[in-house]
């Protein structure tokens, strides 16, 4: 250590962060408002700040040192001096070590104390009053890395958007409970990279696994407080660090080798990020990184009162990509993901809350801007949740050509429809075909839709049909939190219950949900767990709950291994027949004044649907009739594409009846691939010509292909 205080060379102020060249460490910080700035390096334990050095150096906004004497390994963090002055948006308080934006590793815990504040806490003018405590003691370190990986042959498995199949996961919850996989593995990076765990992925058919937050996260105070925790990890503090406590081996290449032995499973990865604020919360939150380093820069504040955030997420403060360095800081962490760990893409948190100029949403804002020109970042899958809480923020339909968009118009109007609620077969309908009124416009294709019935927000599929209201209790808010309004229906009884009826009929409305999703045009994501009957016990907002409540239970009953077993069927069905994959939209006419079109809308009787019979109240049944002949689709040597034609069939009313079938040529007849009345999706063989129909059974779901009879 002697030699790295000794020599101290003036470095650049580009590329930001540490940055191990193989012979030293070039450290660089942004800071605007900055006075001066001091880097902390401390012992290999964390404990001990061992020097603080002066950074002399300041080009373009950027504070700067190079240390050719540190190593990777170095634990470091900084101190900012400048005016502490909240009423004109300045927090600047050396006292508190901060956490370094680029930093690539941070490692450590946050042991919570009044420390962590930039103000003294019970003063009467609070946040206006300065602390003069130190917090290195209690805050995490930046760790200087040495980036080199063995990545060998590896490259991106370039799923086309159409053949996707998402599953939503949480890299904790998904193996904590897996027998299977090694005691010390479980939960983290390293356990997804077993081998039960790629199997049961690539058995279950998924393309795409999108993890829920890995970048290094803070458990909130008032959590801590209660013995919980921030499970979700929606509460990012450092955008280029895989979060530790997902670590097995403490080092950031686990991660790598996740990545990389997923890709060699042919299943890409996408991350969902969290860019549009920060843990600091708002103007009564801790000091750790941003706030301290220029909050004025940083967060966007009230024009009128900078001493108050722009809140345009609920979590108290708005990032400010109006600043062209926290815009850069955004645009580096993306490309750092994607060139330096590999990943395939990225699912963008309340993705509004990124396009807002000013006060709106802007879809033609710098962000989107700059994403579409880089080269890089314009090539991977770019997924918005096209929304945030401000005003204005609800855009699901208007994100720009490139991206593709979470549809909660989907997720409510498939819920409510196999639910009972009339009414709905014109929504349904416009839903299982890719919702051409929300992407059509604006020329993209039916792949721009992320279909889904369940996310980690909210019930999972088993709670779904088992819960009418949530049961959020042990969250410890009264069950005040959470959604109020889920489209659920708990078949008869709330919760548990030992009445078979109730239970074959939730098992056979799970089935009618998963079918209709992966039979939906669009790109279907399912949550991890809903294969395998997961429950949460009603809690539809489990954010705080890391523990046997939303860790996957692997230890699989009769019922259970029959629903995943249908899953995996209906999977392979989808992927079978590009009839359920379309690339472009469905038209509904003939074919190039063939007579021939490429879907058809069917009553019970076997007749068209007529413009008017849409809206009548009391239908809740629909047949779709999918024409292979038409698909109008070329492979990727331009060869025609053709598949089978199908029917399938949709029942939401509680009675059976009886449907008509569209009649064949000599010698053809219907066959059944799948009836959802039946555990695992299997009915019984046999062909049904026209003439004779099929009787289908309330609330299920069919799948009938046309076969020529044996």
């Amino acid at each position: 250590m002697a030699n790295i205080l000794n020599a101290v060379w003036p470095g650049n102020p580009y590329p930001r962060g540490a940055t191990w060249d193989g012979e030293g460490v070039n450290f660089a910080l942004f800071s605007e408002h900055a006075e001066k700035v001091e880097l902390c390096l401390f012992d290999p334990t964390g404990r001990r700040e061992l020097q603080r050095i002066e950074l002399r150096e300041h080009t373009d906004q950027v504070w700067h040192c190079y240390l050719p004497d540190a190593r990777p390994g170095l634990l470091y963090g900084y101190r900012v001096y400048g005016p502490y002055d909240p009423a004109r948006g300045h927090r600047f308080n050396p006292n508190k070590l901060l956490l370094e934006p680029y930093a690539k590793d941070i490692v450590g815990n946050l042991r919570w104390s009044d420390s962590h504040f930039g103000y003294r806490i019970g003063h009467r003018n609070e946040d206006l009053s300065f602390d003069r405590r130190d917090n290195a003691a209690g805050m995490p370190k930046c760790r200087v890395i040495d980036p080199a990986f063995s990545w060998g042959d590896d490259r991106s498995p370039r799923i086309p958007w159409h053949d996707m199949v998402i599953y939503e996961l949480h890299v904790r919850g998904l193996t904590m409970r897996h027998p299977e996989v090694p005691q010390q593995l479980r939960g983290t990076y390293g356990g997804i990279a077993t081998g039960p765990v790629i199997e049961h992925l690539k058995q279950l058919g998924v393309t795409t696994v999108e993890l829920m937050p890995v970048h290094a996260f803070v458990d909130d105070r008032h959590l801590v407080e209660k013995g919980l925790s921030n499970y979700w990890g929606y509460n990012s503090i450092g955008f280029f660090a895989p979060d530790h406590r997902y670590s097995a081996s403490g080092v950031v290449g686990e991660f790598k080798t996740m990545v990389k032995t997923l890709h060699s499973a042919g299943i890409e990865v996408i991350l969902d990020v969290v860019y549009n604020h920060t843990a600091e919360g708002n103007h009564m939150g801790p000091t750790l990184s941003f706030r301290g380093i220029d909050n004025a820069a940083y967060y966007r504040l009230m024009p009128d009162d900078p001493r108050f955030y722009m809140d345009f997420t609920g979590c108290g403060n708005t990032l400010n990509l109006q600043h062209p360095r926290v815009l850069q800081m955004i645009m580096d962490s993306l490309r750092y993901w994607v060139l330096d760990m590999h990943v395939d893409g990225f699912r963008f948190d309340l993705a509004s809350a990124l396009a807002r100029e000013l006060h709106d949403v802007d879809r033609l804002g710098a962000f989107f801007d700059i994403l579409h020109q880089d080269p890089v970042l314009s090539q991977v899958k770019l997924i918005a949740e096209p929304w945030d809480l401000g005003e204005g923020g609800y855009q699901v339909g208007n994100f720009p050509v490139g991206w593709a968009e979470w549809n909660d118009r989907y997720r409510d109007t498939v819920r409510a429809y196999w639910k009972g609620d009339g009414g709905l077969i014109g929504e349904f309908a416009t839903r299982l075909t890719g919702s051409s009124d929300l992407y059509e416009h604006t020329s993209r294709k039916p792949y721009a839709s992320v279909n889904f019935v369940t996310a980690h927000d909210g019930f999972t599929l088993h709670d779904l049909v088992s819960y009418n209201g949530k049961h959020n209790e042990a969250n410890g808010e009264d069950n005040r939190d959470g959604n109020d309004n889920n489209l659920s229906w708990n078949c008869g009884v709330e919760g548990p219950t030992d009445d078979a009826a109730i239970r074959t009929l939730r098992a056979r409305q799970k089935r009618n949900l998963l079918a209709t999703l992966l039979f939906s045009q669009g790109v279907p994501m399912l949550l991890a767990g809903d294969e395998l009957g997961h429950s949460q016990s009603g809690n539809n907002n489990a954010y705080c709950q890391d523990s046997e409540l939303t860790w996957l239970d692997w230890d699989l009953s009769q019922d259970d291994r029959e629903l995943l077993a249908f899953v995996q069927r209906v999977i392979r069905l989808r992927r079978e027949h590009p009839v359920f994959h379309r690339r472009h939209f469905l038209q509904g006419k003939r074919i190039h004044g063939a007579d021939i079109k490429d879907i058809r809308w069917l009553k019970p009787d076997g007749s068209e649907m007529s413009d008017y019979e849409w809206e009548h109240d009391f239908a809740r049944s629909l047949g779709m009739y999918l024409s292979g002949d038409a698909l109008q689709e070329r492979d990727r040597r331009g060869r025609p594409i053709r598949d089978d034609n199908f029917i399938v069939l949709f029942n939401a009313h509680h009675e059976a009846l009886h449907f008509a079938l569209p009649e064949l040529p000599q010698g053809g007849c219907w066959q059944v691939l799948l009836d959802t009345q039946y555990m695992a999706g299997l009915a019984a063989d046999g062909c049904y010509a026209g003439d004779n129909g099929y009787e289908l059974q309330g609330r299920s779901l069919v799948l009938l292909m046309e076969s020529q009879s044996p």
